[in-house]
């Protein structure tokens, strides 16, 4: 169809400029083959006159030159004009325009083509604008990306929240080229405290310690947004003396978020405007904003867990020292109450017995100390909890003299930290509640798991063994109760088989379905 209309095209093209000397020659060219008809038909019959002839010949001459003027003139040098247009757009000039000529039907066609390729132009500048400005817009968006990359880092990095805060101030103010920044939090009556600050004068951190929620960063604080001031002169008028040497252009107040919720801003003071950093600029602020909210709130979250650690193991030692120590000396205190009352009655033998009793029981509750002291200062392996209880079982061979075997069968240990601590614990106590009540030669600790995500950890000795109805009781078994404590903290069930002569089996089994049949998790 394209191909039909465009030969129409040509036809019609062809016909208006080459009709008139058509229609002449095609005159001559009838006259003279008529005047030969006749001439032929009617014997005698003269017909032209050599003179009329040499006429209609030259005429058909003249008008056979001119066609081919017409068609050199009129359509071939048209035609290589726009041949030469062609070229010249293939090439990469966009700007190219075909030489009208004056007059005739293709002055209409030349005027068309060079309107298009000035359309053409102005779409591929249009396009090379808009390739520049979304080049530059990348280009901004990967350094906004950098610049939240590296204050993520620089607020990953291990140590306390005061190093993490000026690693991150340090590393702002170098990516945004800022001489001065700080951060604040949000105290519960509105007020602002600064916490950390890069830049700033010694005497204006201590007069900008603590604000009122009347300027800048208490509106942001409280209201939300980011706010920019030009200069701080209003803030000088606050605390009393100049923020800087030489001001600022713009004072930037930034919220520091935590989902959805403001606990402080910081500050950005600029040498520029803030809108030189880019269209995007907004957006990181409130990013890095975000960031910092969560490294806040962490830090915070990290040390009320570090407070709740310590108020733990001081429980836990209180406990233990309650179930060891403190019953040693509750019994020292009545043998020596008894020796008091045998030397009143001058009995020498029974005193010496009663010195020697008081002399075992002193030696035991410094045996118990000690081991205290080594329990709490005793750390869990780098490798886990299989290398710590490797070195302990070790250490407790050589020491006691009783051949413990370990035994390992889970096939995916994943615990966490407080978990660890808890079974090795578990594991030490019932190790050294063996070594001081069960006469045993031999024990075993087996750990086993299954596909449910339970965990299951056996101590079992070949010892005297004890009546499993006192098994909890802490005023005879030390350390049982601690032990108990210990499960619940890892929402564990402990529980204890013995029988005189037949030795101990303490069971402990925790993880997502603690407290099945012990039978089920050993086999039998």
């Amino acid at each position: 169809m394209r191909k039909s209309g465009l030969r129409r095209r040509l036809y019609k093209l062809l016909w208006n400029e080459l009709s008139v000397p058509l229609i002449v020659l095609t005159i001559i060219f009838l006259g003279l083959v008529g005047v030969e008809l006749l001439s032929l038909a009617k014997p005698g019959y003269a017909g032209w006159s050599p003179a009329a002839e040499l006429i209609l010949l030259l005429s058909a001459a003249i008008t056979i030159i001119f066609i081919l003027y017409r068609v050199s003139h009129r359509l071939i040098e048209p035609l290589e004009h726009l041949r030469n247009w062609a070229s010249r757009i293939r090439g990469g000039n966009l700007s190219a325009k075909i030489t009208a000529p004056l007059d005739g039907n293709f002055a209409k066609l030349a005027d068309d083509i060079n309107s298009f390729s000035k359309e053409l132009k102005s779409l591929k500048l249009d396009m090379d604008s808009r390739v520049r400005a979304q080049t530059v817009r990348m280009a901004r968006k990967t350094q906004s990306l950098d610049i939240l990359y590296d204050v993520a880092t620089s607020l990953t990095e291990a140590g306390s929240l005061d190093k993490q805060l000026g690693s991150f101030l340090d590393t702002f103010i170098e990516l945004v080229d800022a001489r001065a920044a700080s951060v604040r939090v949000l105290m519960e009556n509105g007020q602002t405290r600064l916490i950390a600050s890069r830049g700033l004068e010694p005497n204006v951190v201590e007069k900008d310690r603590l604000m009122e929620p009347v300027c800048q960063c208490g509106w942001a604080a409280t209201k939300g947004g980011i706010r920019v001031q030009h200069g701080t002169h209003e803030c000088a008028k606050l605390i009393g003396v100049p923020m800087l040497k030489k001001d600022c252009k713009d004072f930037v107040v930034v919220p520091v978020q935590y989902q959805d919720r403001v606990i402080g801003v910081y500050n950005l003071f600029l040498d520029r405007p803030l809108t030189t950093l880019g269209e995007d600029v907004h957006d990181l602020l409130v990013s890095v904003g975000k960031h910092l909210g969560l490294a806040i709130v962490k830090a915070r979250l990290d040390n009320d867990a570090r407070r709740l650690a310590i108020m733990e193991e001081r429980n836990m030692l209180g406990n233990e020292l309650h179930d060891s120590l403190a019953q040693s000396l509750v019994g020292m205190r009545l043998q020596i109450k008894m020796l008091g009352e045998t030397l009143h009655k001058k009995d020498v033998r029974t005193a010496q017995n009663e010195v020697r009793s008081l002399r075992e029981a002193i030696e035991e509750a410094h045996t118990s100390l000690r081991e205290l002291l080594a329990n709490f200062r005793l750390k869990i392996d780098e490798g886990g909890l299989i290398p710590s209880l490797n070195n302990m079982i070790k250490r407790f061979n050589q020491e006691t003299g009783i051949s413990v075997f370990l035994q390992n069968e889970i096939t995916n240990l994943n615990l966490s930290p407080a978990e660890e601590i808890q079974v090795f614990h578990i594991i030490q106590e019932a190790l050294t509640n063996i070594r001081k009540h069960s006469q045993a030669c031999n024990a075993r600790v087996l750990l086993t798991d299954d596909t449910d995500g339970r965990y299951a950890v056996l101590i079992e000795d070949d010892g005297y063994g004890m009546v499993t109805s006192q098994a909890g009781a802490s005023d005879e078994h030390i350390g049982l109760s601690v032990m108990h404590d210990r499960a619940r903290r890892i929402n564990g069930e402990l529980t204890i088989e013995s029988e005189p002569g037949e030795g101990t089996r303490i069971f402990l089994t925790f993880g997502t379905a603690s407290g099945t049949e012990n039978s089920q998790v050993y086999g039998g």
